[in-house]
């Protein structure tokens, strides 16, 4: 059941301070806008010349002198870009083990120990139960910082407003669209619609977030562009303040010469058109080809002129703007001049109102659990106290009963207790026996086990040869089915060796720069620090191979020497590694470092590949063929066999085969032939670190996506 109380969503963003108070009216079965407010800071929080935390505590001061909030119930937002989305999909589990393995699953996909986060899950749509197990269960994991949601929760703890909503802002934008235009509530009413993907772009001031959902499932991603891009890019071009080129791009038709404006904003439309398209591609490959019916955007950045219109075009999909809530009744808020001119920007607000009424079929929670925990025990000692008092009352009744009843001593009760210790005292004595001669047998098969393996060669070697051939790319899954040898993910690798160097310096010394550089490139876009050079003795690994991956539009992470950048050289620099169909395994944690593409040659080549019309029949008669050897397989093989005359037919003369009879055809493909070095210096496993040295702990290295196009010709 919704609930009754009034209920105010607040999001503080980078501009200012919106708010939207929400009623359900349960005779009416409507919600209802009972008020709001909207309160720009004095200055853009990401100005240079900002104090962030004195602007939002100022504006949660005036809206708190304008509001009342005591008896309501209060959500508010966290950003985008402090936050972490992660959705995975479940084996086939107990249904009572899905929170533990989601646990597991939440230390693999959260990049900080489990203690300095705050996180919440939830299963999404798909899967079912059956047999007692989830099968084909999708389960969003939601998470951010510790000190992130405290620093959020400070202004209004300060001011004894208590929150009974944490949500991330992307998660509140689903909650907007779900309800108010794809009508779909908690009960199953409004079911989702298969195929019919809808894409909201909610447009801030220095970032955007694309929330797209079906209605079941969710996806989310974040463009490091946002409104000030435009404002920057005016002060730069027109010379202007910052302040006045606010107002020229929010009043860009009214200017004495737009068509300069709109000269001076094109760069940036054009970048911003290349990250939307990028993403909803990127949506499209990962989701099965999905597509996208429409775009929603939200934000009051979403309000420059033209920016619909541009968009609309070149996504050759139709573009709306949230300039109505179709599922909201109160004409004393909707009707208002501010409301109106800002209401784009009031849809993260107006989805947190949603979730904390109800109404929302998300039901995660970034509130930390110990302030939860401790305002529900607050809520409950009153209840608490009148069922003490009432269970005393009855425990001392109780005891008066029974005190009147055992005022005279009863024998037969203890002597029949007497004797049940007696008998359990020897049954106890026959178990430690029994324990004492079972613990002698294992000290006897222990001592004999160690005998056995005592002086056994180490299996370093063959943990070695395991992450090497854990950390080449392969085809998982649906891809195993890729006919092109171009799309797929595979290197050949022709040979491994090693030599043994007591000088590992002088060899990492001879290494061309250019080369190293290019490695230490990798690292720093994975969020690593340069590795060290080697010193010392170890084994210097030489790989020598080729691969024939070349995806025409992707020169920069799936072609040539940059397929051996994107998908080898990272996986040999991380700390651990593990394939989506594999086992994790140690790769830096356990010794292996430095590695560099010394040699990568990409060429044109023929390939010849059997015909797609080629016989499917069997090639050879196993059931009565005419060449079988006389006699059984006990006797000595025979010289020769004479030749079958039915193999004339598949081009073979006396078991050779005949140029020109093989049904082959050839294709011209991209071959690239590679060698790549690294050191490794084997460590034990009981010596190994269990945190990586090299890694650089950013606070928002998982929600930020950066593209480095590095364009190199080894020879």
């Amino acid at each position: 059941m919704p609930e009754s109380k009034s209920v105010w969503g607040i999001e503080i963003g980078q501009a200012g301070l919106k708010a939207l108070k929400l009623r359900y009216a349960e005779a009416a079965h409507q919600v209802v806008a009972v008020g709001f407010d909207y309160i720009p800071h004095a200055k853009i929080l990401s100005q240079p010349d900002a104090i962030p935390d004195e602007l939002i505590a100022e504006a949660i001061t005036k809206f708190l002198s304008r509001n009342k909030v005591q008896d309501d119930i209060v959500a508010i937002g966290l950003p985008a870009q402090s936050s972490l989305a992660r959705f995975i999909q479940l084996p086939p589990v107990e249904a009572g083990k899905v929170k533990e393995i989601v646990k597991y699953e939440a230390k693999q996909q959260i990049p900080f120990p489990l203690e300095d986060v705050i996180w919440d899950y939830q299963q999404m749509g798909g899967g079912e139960e059956a047999g007692g197990f989830v099968i084909d269960s999708e389960v969003g994991i939601f998470a951010t910082k510790r000190d992130q949601v405290m620093h959020q929760l400070h202004p209004f703890q300060s001011n004894k407003v208590e929150i009974e909503l944490m949500q991330i802002a992307p998660v509140a934008l689903y909650s907007f669209l779900a309800y108010d235009r794809l009508s779909i509530r908690p009960d199953g009413e409004g079911a989702p619609v298969d195929e019919e993907h809808t894409a909201v772009l909610d447009m801030g001031s220095d970032q955007s977030t694309i929330m797209v959902t079906d209605g079941a499932k969710i996806w989310i991603r974040n463009i490091p562009i946002g409104g000030n891009h435009f404002t920057r890019a005016l002060t730069k071009e027109m010379k202007l303040t910052f302040a006045k080129a606010e107002h020229l791009k929010c009043n860009a038709t009214k200017s004495p010469d737009p068509k300069a404006v709109f000269q001076a904003l094109k760069p940036v439309f054009n970048d911003y058109l290349s990250e939307v398209q990028r993403s909803l591609g990127y949506f499209s490959s990962v989701s099965q080809g999905a597509e996208i019916k429409k775009v929603i955007g939200c934000g009051n950045g979403f309000r420059m002129a033209g920016l619909q219109k541009f968009l609309e075009q070149n996504l050759e999909l139709p573009v709306e703007r949230a300039e109505e809530f179709k599922q909201l009744a109160g004409t004393s808020v909707l009707e208002a001049q501010l409301f109106k001119e800002n209401i784009m920007s009031f849809t993260v607000a107006y989805g947190l109102a949603i979730q904390a009424m109800g109404l929302s079929r998300m039901g995660t929670n970034l509130l930390p659990p110990e302030i939860a925990r401790a305002r529900e025990i607050r809520r409950k000692k009153p209840w608490a106290a009148i069922t003490a008092a009432t269970l005393l009352t009855g425990l001392a009744l109780s005891t008066i009963g029974t005190a009147n009843a055992w005022r005279v001593v009863h024998s037969e009760p203890w002597d029949k207790a007497l004797k049940t210790s007696g008998d359990l005292q020897s049954k106890w004595g026959g178990y430690q026996s029994s324990y004492s001669t079972a613990t002698g047998r294992y000290d006897s098969a222990k001592s004999v086990g160690k005998t056995l393996v005592e002086g056994m060669k180490d299996t370093i070697w063959l943990e070695f040869y395991k992450s090497v051939n854990e950390c080449m790319p392969r085809d998982i899954g649906q891809a195993l089915d890729e006919d092109n040898i171009e799309y797929r993910n595979r290197v050949l690798i022709k040979s491994i060796t090693a030599e043994k160097s007591d000088d590992l310096a002088a060899w990492f010394e001879g290494i061309n720069t250019n080369y190293k550089a290019l490695s230490d490139e990798v690292a720093e876009d994975r969020g690593l620090k340069p590795q060290p050079a080697p010193e010392g003795e170890g084994y210097i690994f030489t790989l020598n191979g080729e691969h024939y991956h070349h995806i025409p539009d992707k020169p920069e992470t799936d072609q040539g020497i940059n397929y051996l950048l994107d998908r080898v050289i990272p996986n040999l620099q991380t700390w651990t590694f593990k394939q989506e169909d594999g086992d994790r395994v140690d790769v830096r944690k356990m010794g292996i470092t430095n590695p560099v593409v010394l040699y990568a040659k990409q060429e044109v080549v023929d390939l010849a590949q059997r015909a797609s019309n080629a016989r499917k029949d069997p090639r050879f008669n196993v059931v009565n063929p005419t060449n079988r050897p006389q006699g059984d397989f006990n006797e000595p093989m025979p010289d020769a066999f004479s030749a079958d005359p039915s193999m004339e037919e598949f081009g073979y003369d006396n078991g050779q085969p005949q140029p020109g009879r093989r049904n082959m055809e050839f294709r011209e493909v991209h071959r690239t032939q590679f060698q790549i070095q690294f050191v490794w210096k084997p460590i034990p496993e009981e010596e190994r670190l269990e945190e990586d040295p090299l890694k650089v702990a950013t606070e928002e290295s998982e929600n930020s996506e950066t593209t480095t196009e590095t364009e190199a010709t080894v020879e």
